[in-house]
């Protein structure tokens, strides 16, 4: 898995036939897997240890990322920073470039003689030299190592000038402006009854017994798989629709309140919508295309895209619909098609799309508004 940091300007990066395409520098974060020996398995430990101590006591090795904790709590993007727990919070210590060497494809930490076996399952970027090094323990009991290093990301042009909207649902993950449905995999619901049995083998295990603690393994290997696979299917998704399209039109949704409904909670966290969006989000910056969020307000499930129509209610159970232009709407293809439109004309026009609702300050709308004659007369469904 890769993730990105950081961002420089756009260079060019000249191919051997004298073409040359616009290029990317980016900071990119390579995970691998790697098996401690039990000394360095111990070792580490104990730094987790002290990672822990250090930041519940705010001292100095920590401050940087306790800040950034109250930096997402003042912007509403997490909740007040608690205290890191021995048993349920994530195992992990960044080592800087005077606590580890990497030489000669092999990585050695601070206060170990012997490097960490590391399975290499893709090469790092020719020339990599790593700015900082994040080891991490998690749940299933895995080892993985984090190598931030400076890549260079070839910025090719899409095919023509493709533009294409998304609208993110449950019995399709993903229905876009083209009329193609992308089945939603259901990671999490395929493994279901696996994950209930071994959940129910550890709920009848003795608080604080080492049965207790292989069962929890088990549990948590489970849920790892499920994320894997997730994870997976979102990276070639997401890769897919970079490469084809210029311009993606996305809805910019809530999943945080979403999940509150107690009847789709479940599967709304299977289907991954922010984890998709934040994907989409650092591909599309990477390849230099352009990301439009339609406001979560705007009814695109209720517009006719033929004729620009409203309809008073759209019920979930209601899939397919008619207008009174005669038009007969797939619920979800309309919506994406209504997405991309929206997202279009923010694009064209530079202002936000939000028909019918009204500013506190102004009392005027922030787009323009539908002409009442065209939702006159159309059934409520």
């Amino acid at each position: 898995m890769a993730g990105v940091r950081a961002a420089s300007g756009p260079g060019l990066a000249c191919t051997a036939g004298n073409v040359c395409a616009v290029a990317r520098t980016v900071k990119r974060a390579f995970k691998y897997r790697f098996y401690p020996t039990r000394e360095q398995a111990a070792e580490l430990a104990r730094t987790f240890g002290c990672v822990r101590l250090v930041y519940n006591m705010a001292l100095q090795q920590a401050l940087r990322h306790l800040q950034v904790a109250f930096t997402n709590f003042w912007a509403k993007r997490a909740r007040y920073p608690v205290f890191k727990s021995r048993k349920r919070s994530r195992r992990s210590a960044e080592y800087t470039t005077s606590a580890f060497r990497f030489r000669d494809g092999e990585l050695t930490l601070a206060k170990m003689l012997e490097p960490l076996e590391i399975v290499w399952s893709r090469p790092l970027p020719a020339g990599a030299s790593p700015s900082t090094v994040t080891v991490s323990h998690d749940a299933a009991g895995r080892w993985f190592v984090s190598l931030l290093c400076n890549d260079v990301i070839e910025q090719v042009p899409a095919p023509g000038t493709g533009v294409v909207g998304i609208d993110a649902g449950i019995d399709s993950l993903l229905t876009l402006s083209t009329g193609e449905k992308i089945t939603n995999p259901r990671h999490e619901r395929a493994d279901r009854q696996r994950l209930a049995r071994v959940q129910r083998n550890l709920a009848r295990k003795e608080k604080g017994s080492a049965n207790r603690a292989k069962a929890r393994l088990n549990v948590a290997r489970i849920h790892a798989r499920i994320a894997d696979r997730r994870r997976d299917h979102l990276h070639k998704l997401t890769t897919r629709l970079v490469r084809e399209n210029q311009t993606l039109v996305i809805e910019d949704l809530t999943v945080r309140n979403m999940v509150k409904n107690r009847s789709l909670a479940r599967a709304i966290s299977d289907a991954g919508w922010r984890q998709f969006r934040t994907m989409l989000e650092y591909r599309t910056d990477w390849h230099g295309r352009n990301l439009v969020a339609v406001d979560r307000w705007f009814p695109s499930s209720k517009l006719c895209s033929t004729c620009g129509a409203r309809a008073d209610r759209m019920p979930l159970n209601v899939r397919s619909w008619t207008c009174r232009c005669g038009t007969v709407h797939d619920r979800d293809v309309n919506a994406a098609r209504n997405i991309l439109a929206a997202g279009l004309a923010v694009t064209a026009c530079g202002d936000g799309v939000r028909p019918q609702r009204e500013t506190s300050r102004t009392g005027r709308s922030s787009a323009k508004q539908e002409n009442p004659r065209a939702t006159k007369g159309i059934p409520v469904l």
